[in-house]
């Protein structure tokens, strides 16, 4: 049957992406020196037409795109459709700290995702969207007291990132009514390291921390949609992630080498990593299919997770976002009047501490604003869609002369969104 192979290919796909995914090369890709703390940066799941407006998705439902940030919303799929959707990212970034400038350029892949309906009421998503990323290395020296003169380089460098295999299911109660659920596998490994080497030819000294994650996932979401009239309806969409301990290996060590000697030390701790209990709650407006706007806040309890078997690492991460999208005409004769426009923003405060000045104080805040279009293509029977956004995101240290971020991305995201279940008659 078709469908088996469309499942069978979606399968081979994600395998085939995760393992190029996975494989990284000799150096890391420079995301930012944050990414010393916590598990990394974070990466919020929010494909290229979500993110064009702000990152909201709670309340997002369209037979178009996949969302799953509510897996709710699968069940908007239609039925004789198969959607797939892929997306990466160019990243430029520039850093400033104490008058030193830095630029740092990456691409990345976002995501790739399959869904379809398994029965009038039921819908199914296969997908791999990573969780978080880690990558930085830079070098600082500085003269060691009473040492005539001996200055001592430290070169901080980290890379890895956790992934997330997710298996979603979405079920209709009502025609207004629908819940669902993703299950993801987590996985991944994160490489932190902190070379001292002095310039008198002493002894060089290696701290490390590997840390290992074989693990899991759940989200659940509710979406309810109420029609006001013919043309207007509200959909109130909850999301609820579990948190929980991490199946992880944290092994450390130190190394130290001289001239006729190296000597290694080490220790393994297990489940020693946690992620949070997290809310999300989005209203969303549609007029026709002309307009939609929606607001969104996320709240995540990184505040109760622990850090190298310790609580109080974290702070508490909230994010507010709101977007629209303005469709002039969606069967006009003009191109132009065809494709969707999409406007955003969010604010998001920090989840990980970092140290300053003997003390530990909240990491950096975000403010990004985001625009971009949906692109129609004419393929077979139904529109796919190439989505472009553009995104400035500024990253704002908590206290004075921490370093400071602003990052121009480039997002892009193909929908293949064709009606592969349909029966063909011919007379």
């Amino acid at each position: 049957m078709l469908r088996n192979r469309v499942f069978v290919s979606a399968l081979f796909a994600v395998g085939v992406i995760t393992s190029a995914a996975q494989s990284t090369g000799s150096s890391p890709s420079i995301n930012s020196p944050y990414t010393r703390y916590g598990l990394g940066d974070l990466i919020d799941v929010v494909f290229a037409n979500n993110a064009a407006m702000g990152g909201i998705g709670y309340a997002f439902r369209s037979s178009e795109h996949i969302n799953p940030m509510n897996p709710a919303s699968y069940t908007s799929v239609d039925s004789l459709s198969f959607m797939f959707d892929v997306g990466m990212s160019l990243k430029s970034s520039n850093f400033e700290e104490g008058g030193i400038k830095s630029n740092a350029k990456n691409s990345t892949f976002d995501y790739i995702m399959a869904q379809f309906r398994l029965h009038p009421r039921l819908a199914f998503a296969l997908g791999y969207i990573p969780y978080s990323t880690v990558g930085y290395n830079f070098s600082r020296s500085q003269e060691i007291a009473n040492s005539g003169g001996v200055t001592n380089t430290n070169t901080f460098y980290g890379d890895g990132g956790l992934q997330q295999i997710m298996l979603g299911l979405g079920f209709k109660i009502l025609d207004n009514l629908s819940i669902g659920a993703n299950f993801s596998y987590l996985y991944g490994g994160l490489d932190y390291q902190v070379t001292a080497v002095p310039s008198n030819g002493g002894d060089r000294t290696i701290v490390y921390n590997n840390l290992s994650v074989k693990s899991y996932k759940a989200d659940f979401g509710v979406q309810y949609t109420q029609r006001i009239n013919e043309n207007n309806r509200f959909t109130l969409g909850l999301a609820y992630s579990l948190g929980h301990d991490l199946n992880s290996t944290d092994r450390k060590g130190t190394r130290v080498t001289g001239s006729d000697y190296d000597q290694t030390s080490e220790t393994r701790v297990y489940d020693s990593y946690a992620i949070p209990h997290s809310f999300g709650v989005g209203v969303s407006w549609n007029q026709g299919q002309k307009w939609m706007v929606e607001g969104d806040y996320t709240l995540q309890k990184w505040s109760e997770a622990k850090y190298d078997n310790m609580m109080g690492m974290y702070a508490d991460r909230s994010k507010v976002a709101l977007g629209a999208e303005y469709l002039p005409n969606r069967i006009g004769r003009s191109y132009l009047a065809r494709i969707k426009y999409r406007i955003g923003a969010y604010y998001s405060t920090p989840y990980v501490k970092v140290p300053y000045q003997g003390k530990m104080v909240n990491g950096p805040k975000e403010y990004g604003v985001s625009a971009g279009f949906g692109l129609p293509l004419h393929l077979y029977q139904r529109n796919s869609v190439l989505s472009i956004t553009g995104q400035y995101v500024h990253v704002s240290p908590s206290v004075p002369g921490m370093l400071s971020e602003n990052r121009f991305v480039l997002k892009l995201g193909l929908t293949f969104n064709e009606r592969w279940f349909m029966k063909w008659r011919v007379n």
